[in-house]
């Protein structure tokens, strides 16, 4: 008889060696609001709540919404398991390396589209997600998508690229398109041939 063994929370996670090896974690629909108001509106009428910094980067005009009703398919990824082993690092070292495995970072709109859309969400998750977006004062800012246990909440954090985040966050990515995809399994298998020699 062959006992199964489940990893333990000290067991660090299996690297990610190329967007293709991840499974879609969920598919959301985007574009379905007129604007960014008619959004925020749909975020307080579901009862989600809005970060102070998440609702200044919904208001201000780099976020857009599609025009066109779209289906997007969403891959969540820890720091860790884009192979960071340290405690924190680098938003932009993590950006940087999920692109080189073939990820795109995922649109502003993605964020509070999960929300709306993730409303049976565990207690506990913090989802980051989006290419950061500056507030009025100049500063960049990231939407996460969590249960933080008081209900369900959309707030910003640091979207510097100096923003030192926890290995274990989770990212929301993308995949941008197949062709950027074939060329990061190309430099995924000439870096390991390369290394073979």
């Amino acid at each position: 008889m062959t006992l199964k063994t489940t990893p333990s929370a000290n067991t660090p996670p299996m690297p990610v060696k190329s967007a293709f090896a991840v499974p879609v974690w969920r598919t959301i629909a985007v574009g379905t609001f007129a604007n960014s108001f008619a959004l925020l509106n749909a975020l307080d009428a579901a009862g989600c709540s809005i970060g102070g910094s998440a609702e200044g980067v919904l208001a201000r005009p780099a976020f857009t919404v599609g025009t066109t009703k779209t289906n997007v398919e969403l891959f969540a990824v820890s720091a860790a398991e884009l192979g960071f082993q340290t405690g924190t690092a680098r938003l932009a070292d993590i950006y940087a390396r999920a692109q080189q495995l073939g990820f795109g970072l995922a649109a502003a709109e993605v964020a509070p589209q999960l929300r709306l859309q993730f409303l049976d969400q565990p207690m506990g998750e913090f989802l980051i997600g989006m290419e950061p977006i500056r507030t009025w004062e100049g500063e960049p800012v990231i939407l996460t998508v969590a249960n933080g246990g008081a209900g369900l909440v959309l707030i910003g954090r640091d979207g510097s690229a100096d923003a030192e985040i926890p290995v274990a966050s989770r990212f929301l990515f993308v995949r941008p398109n197949e062709a950027a995809l074939a060329k990061a399994a190309r430099g995924v298998d000439e870096t390991a041939a390369l290394g073979q020699r």
